[in-house]
C-alpha cells in the first residue's frame, strides 16, 4: 500500500477516535448536549477527508485547533476531567500530524 494511502486512512480513524473521545467527555460530568455540540463541527472536513481532497486536509489542520485550546485549558484548569483530556489530546495532535503527514506524502513529485 502507498505510504499516502495509509497516512489517509490512519487520519480517518483518528477523526473518529476525536469525535469519540468528545463524546467521552459525558462521564468527566459535562453535559450530554454540550458534548454533543462540540462533536458535530468535526462533521464538516469528514466528505473531503474520506475523498481525499488536500484542500480540505490543509484548512483541517488549521480546524484542529480550537481542540486543541480547549483540551489543554481543561487538562490544566479541571482536575475530574484531567484523564479524559489527556487522551483527547493525544488524539488530536496525532489527528493533526495524521492530516500533515497526508500532506507531505501525497504532494505530486517534481522531478
Amino acid at each position: 500500500m502507498a505510504p499516502a494511502f495509509l497516512a489517509r486512512q490512519t487520519t480517518i480513524w483518528l477523526w473518529a477516535c476525536v469525535a469519540l473521545s468528545l463524546l467521552a467527555w459525558i462521564w468527566a460530568g459535562y453535559p450530554w448536549l454540550l458534548c454533543v455540540i462540540a462533536a458535530l463541527p468535526l462533521l464538516v472536513p469528514l466528505r473531503g477527508l474520506v475523498r481525499g481532497s488536500r484542500y480540505t486536509y490543509a484548512w483541517a489542520t488549521l480546524f484542529a485547533i480550537p481542540y486543541l485550546m480547549f483540551v489543554i485549558t481543561e487538562l490544566l484548569a479541571n482536575p475530574r476531567a484531567r484523564w479524559v483530556a489527556a487522551s483527547t489530546l493525544l488524539l488530536v495532535f496525532a489527528w493533526f500530524c495524521a492530516m500533515v503527514a497526508y500532506l507531505r506524502l501525497s504532494r505530486a513529485r517534481r522531478e
